[in-house]
């Protein structure tokens, strides 16, 4: 019976998804967490000691949160039981407590009981445990995206200890991807691939610190990678954008007109060409194009195109679609002429705008960069206990409300996004941010 249920294990592990295949099996396997697997650190020394605990493992999305409870439960030589709190209840819950009853009762072994995204759990829910995690019929390992300062009853966090798990580094995730690509068990190492090292550098900047989308890109590449004449499936840069691409949103071909109207009338405004912004604005109207539409646009112009240059462009704009809506057509062709001729005549700085773009490209390239630990807020005690808010220093108490103080992520200390121009009230801005930094 034994062997038949290796088999199935075995035939099922062949089908299965390839981030689940490289699943660490033991602690050795695991990449990164060195704050809680290095020699002499807390997980280590659970381990070695072979002491069993409740925890909660709070962490990114593909961090190892799952891995980790299995590895603990196999280290450890205890019953594990797994489910997802979005898919289980109160009645999977009891189920799962008679089970370890027996298991404890009949072959003297204790249960982990693992639930992912355990702040899905409502309170009634998260009370079904207390007494059982109490009582030490289960050791109870709860995995979250969520804050649990926030998401689990204050009974039962008070019962476990919470380990936050880092999202993993680049290089991690290199590892990781490199370890799938040699692996011939478990891994693509069968498959005669050749992965270039930009396609890895790619592959672990877009992951975002996730080993489980890293591997999904990876197995992605692989699938769609043809295989040249000498049996071998050579992954590049290319292939790998390929794989982990988003899907493009297209516009109907039979509206193309409406686009071109539309891209001439935004750009006569940005030439500050008042006359042409009107001719197309009329152009429109007259083809029965729709007034909020033609406002909502104009909304957007204000701050990408003239931001700070003149803060009253905004409010006009506003004001232009509020007017619209109230007045509606015919009129409504009067305080659209009113608003496109004070938006293109406005002086124009496009500089907010891009140190927007300046700074959603570190976080796409970065991803989602802990938070200093001094500026983030801290309402609980556990979070006080982490060091939330610890050294942060309040600008109002010193003078000129200003003090020096780190307010980006360690990795971008000191990264310039928004320069103003020399153009309009932007002047004023700049000059007024040159003197807060002097000081």
């Amino acid at each position: 019976m034994e062997l038949f249920e290796k088999k199935i294990k075995k035939d099922a592990a062949k089908i299965s998804p390839l981030a689940d295949r490289m699943r660490p099996g033991n602690i050795d396997e695991v990449v990164g967490q060195r704050h809680l697997l290095g020699p002499e650190k807390f997980i280590t020394r659970l381990l070695e000691k072979k002491e069993l605990l409740s925890l909660i493992l709070w962490g990114p999305p593909g961090a190892g949160k799952t891995s980790l409870a299995n590895i603990i439960a196999n280290a450890i030589g205890v019953n594990f039981v797994s489910f997802s709190a979005v898919l289980s209840g109160v009645k999977d819950i009891r189920a799962v407590i008679d089970e370890a009853k027996d298991e404890l009762r009949l072959r003297g072994r204790r249960t982990i009981l693992f639930v992912d995204e355990i702040h899905r759990f409502n309170k009634a829910q998260q009370d079904a445990f207390l007494h059982y995690v109490e009582d030490g019929t289960i050791t109870l390992i709860g995995a979250t995206t969520e804050n649990p300062s926030f998401e689990v009853n204050a009974p039962l966090l008070s019962r476990c200890k919470v380990l936050l798990l880092e999202q993993l580094a680049e290089e991690d995730l290199k590892v990781i991807i490199k370890r799938a690509m040699e692996d011939k068990e478990r891994g693509l190492g069968n498959l005669n691939c050749a992965l270039e090292e930009d396609a890895v550098r790619f592959l672990a900047e877009y992951a975002h610190g996730d080993a489980r989308a890293a591997l999904n890109g990876l197995e992605a590449s692989v699938m769609i990678t043809r295989q040249d004449k000498d049996g071998m499936r050579r992954i590049t840069l290319k292939s790998m954008q390929e794989a982990v691409q988003k899907m493009a949103l297209l516009y109907d071909k039979e509206g193309e007109e409406h686009y071109n109207v539309i891209s001439a009338f935004i750009k006569s405004m940005r030439g500050s060409d008042p006359d042409a912004a009107l001719y197309w604005l009329a152009r429109m109207l007259e083809a029965g194009e729709d007034p909020l539409f033609i406002a909502r646009r104009m909304v957007i112009f204000a701050s990408e195109d003239i931001g700070n240059a003149d803060p009253n462009a905004i409010s006009v704009a506003v004001a232009v679609k509020d007017a619209v809506d109230f007045v509606g057509m015919p009129e409504g062709w009067i305080p659209l002429a009113h608003g496109v001729t004070y938006l293109a005549a406005a002086p124009k700085s496009n500089a907010s705008y891009l140190a927007y773009l300046e700074a959603l490209e570190d976080v796409r390239k970065k991803g989602a960069l802990p938070v200093p630990l001094h500026i983030r807020n801290a309402p609980t005690g556990l979070m006080k206990k982490l060091g939330y808010g610890k050294g942060y220093k309040y600008p109002h108490n010193y003078e000129g409300a200003k003090v020096e103080q780190d307010y980006l992520p360690d990795a971008l200390k000191g990264k310039k996004y928004y320069n103003p121009t020399d153009r309009g009230y932007d002047k004023e801005i700049s000059e007024r941010l040159k003197i807060i930094k002097k000081k």
